[in-house]
């Protein structure tokens, strides 16, 4: 790994930027289109992208492909294309800002479930962190509205099912090298994709389908930078920098969805993301 931290945070940016972007556009594409079909060929693009980067690695892709936890890997390929649809499925409701200031609680729900999926120590600061970041969802939420609705809960079901990703993919790391787990979050995303989304194929407006192209293009491209950032940098000094996602998907929701910032929705993203960097100081102070 080349030791380069200010390179792998200006890539860091750059990638939540593209996320960001590309949230915009599923959001997009998916009030028009079925949501299925639009992950479907996102994921297409992106398995050919796993491929070709896999194939270029020493020993190929036999080696690449190789796995000492086949049933582990996936079960992570399939839950992360379950958790893109449920949260594409969330901007669709609550549009990009509210869906990223929910989903901002995901690294505290890592903390929470590290002790039962990892079998690592959270102590009380980090359980405090955890707290403070519900009470942020919360108030987000407004609990005297819609709280206990069934809409309310997607895009907090969707930070559940990526923390639980990213635990699975910690523990695929013991035995598994990174583009070994990279390669099959793509392949079996596309499976399962192609089996849930065949059905919903319909032909695209030109415009739309120009649309759809700069989406994949994009999805490759932060995942391709992403991988970087890690091989210039350190997780844990990189992680802080996830959140840029939150308020570049706010600029894109006010900008071009005409989006509301209320007080409540400010309040409630501040609270979440302290807490979150908070959690992040002190498993940074614990390693």
């Amino acid at each position: 790994m080349t030791d380069n931290p200010k390179l792998g945070i200006s890539f860091m940016a750059i990638t939540m930027l593209l996320f960001a972007i590309q949230d915009g556009i599923s959001q997009y594409l998916a009030r028009e289109y079925n949501v299925f079909f639009i992950v479907m060929v996102r994921y297409w693009f992106f398995a050919i992208f796993v491929i070709v980067l896999c194939s270029r690695q020493p020993g190929g892709l036999r080696r690449v492909v190789s796995t000492k936890q086949p049933f582990l890997q996936i079960f992570r390929g399939a839950l992360l294309a379950l958790e893109v649809i449920v949260m594409i499925t969330s901007f669709t409701l609550f549009g990009l800002i509210e869906s990223h200031a929910i989903f901002s609680i995901y690294p505290l729900l890592v903390a929470a479930l590290s002790g039962p999926v990892l079998k690592e120590y959270v102590g009380w600061k980090r359980w405090a962190a955890i707290f403070i970041g519900f009470v942020g969802v919360m108030i987000i939420l407004k609990p005297t509205n819609n709280v206990f609705s069934l809409q309310a809960i997607i895009p907090f079901f969707a930070a559940f099912m990526f923390a639980l990703y990213s635990l699975l993919t910690r523990y695929a790391a013991r035995q598994d090298s990174t583009m070994t787990s990279f390669f099959w979050t793509g392949i079996i995303g596309a499976i399962v994709m192609s089996v849930i989304g065949s059905g919903y194929w319909v032909p695209l407006e030109a415009v739309d389908l120009a649309w759809l192209g700069l989406l994949c293009i994009l999805a490759c491209l932060a995942h391709y930078l992403l991988i970087k950032c890690y091989e210039l940098s350190e997780a844990s000094s990189l992680q802080p920098f996830a959140y840029l996602q939150l308020l570049f998907a706010t600029i894109i929701g006010l900008w071009i969805f005409s989006e509301n910032l209320e007080i409540h929705l400010v309040i409630g993203a501040l609270l979440v993301v302290l807490a979150g960097l908070f959690a992040f100081w002190r498993e940074r102070q614990k390693t």
